[in-house]
């Protein structure tokens, strides 16, 4: 476990065996290491690097500096997550949310207790937090999400959409998959990170198929959803984000998950926001910090609240219940 410090901002990097070749990569960011947790997970051919820069700004620094304990995962093979991917990479999103999140999780409870974490997602990386609530592999709670630009399938058209989705995503990738045996995302100018085989097919049929169904067992993750209490949770999306994570499909996953306590806002001049934002730099944009992100942390704070809200009513039930008894067994 590495640590550094820099203009009070503790970071640190956490490795988590998941399996016994493979080993997880959680980044920590803090001021205060007794902040309500955070954990924070990137989207498909991407790594956890979308939420910091190298010179310690970004979304995770920023929620750390408003007294959050933030955690950032690499996805197994991504980032500094070990070893790289690879085409003898045989894992896909079944390991993702039979193993790797119930690592992530087990090691911030180990940090900092079983207490409610917030979480906060971009891309698919709100899918599968989504799936993960559905069919818990452990027990977490968590008081509040926010979701930057999280779409599950493509309804849209459009030509930018038919390069990026059908000819890209679909011929190009599946090419190279044949020849290399995984997904070169960053060779190919699509992403910052890389895919395995099974990653990308399994990615890829939740996209065009419109049951959100396990690939498996056929599990219904959407009716899972309808049925269960989500937490509530903030959709962002960017008014220039044209694929993928076009406002259309952003909300049409908000409502898919029949979520009773969401809210939805497309990040653009029209609605009063400093620039209109696109799929990357709705995170990464400098001016992010004094726009949108305090949008997140005033919605987590606003579900911090009820949390603390509703302890402060249970030891005061507690306490009236306690006295109580004391004053009927008095003479006893």
């Amino acid at each position: 476990m590495a640590e550094t410090a820099t203009t009070s901002l503790q970071t640190q990097s956490i490795y988590i065996p998941v399996t016994a070749t493979d080993t997880l990569h959680l980044k920590r960011f803090s001021q205060n290491q007794q902040g309500p947790p955070v954990l924070l997970v990137h989207g498909s051919i991407e790594n956890g690097r979308i939420f910091y820069s190298k010179s310690g700004k970004g979304f995770a620094p920023f929620l750390a500096q408003q007294g959050y304990d933030v955690f950032v995962a690499d996805l197994r093979g991504r980032g500094k997550s070990k070893p790289a991917i690879s085409g003898d990479s045989d894992f896909g999103l079944t390991h993702t949310l039979e193993e790797d999140f119930p690592a992530f999780i087990n090691k911030i409870k180990e940090l900092k207790g079983d207490v409610p974490q917030f979480w906060g997602a971009h891309s698919w990386g709100g899918v599968l937090m989504l799936a993960y609530l559905a069919r818990p592999a452990v027990p977490v709670k968590v008081q509040a999400m926010a979701f930057f630009a999280s779409k599950r399938r493509i309804s849209i058209w459009s030509p930018k959409k038919f390069f990026m989705i059908d000819v890209m995503w679909n011929w190009v990738a599946k090419a190279a998959v044949a020849v290399t045996g995984a997904l070169p995302a960053e060779k190919l100018k699509m992403g910052s990170d890389r895919e395995t085989r099974l990653t990308h097919l399994q990615t890829n049929d939740w996209v065009v198929k419109k049951p959100w169904r396990h690939w498996h067992d056929k599990f219904d993750y959407a009716s899972a959803l309808q049925q269960m209490e989500v937490p509530p949770t903030l959709y962002l999306a960017g008014a220039k984000d044209d694929v993928l994570g076009n406002p259309v499909d952003v909300e049409k996953l908000l409502l898919e998950t029949g979520s009773k306590q969401a809210a939805f806002r497309v990040l653009g001049k029209a609605n009063g926001h400093l620039h209109d934002y696109d799929h990357i730099n709705i995170l990464t944009h400098k001016d992010a910090v004094r726009d949108h992100f305090q949008m997140v942390s005033k919605w987590f704070r606003k579900f911090e609240q009820v949390q603390l809200t509703e302890e402060k009513q249970s030891h005061s039930s507690d306490a009236v219940k306690a006295a109580s008894f004391i004053k009927a067994n008095q003479h006893v």
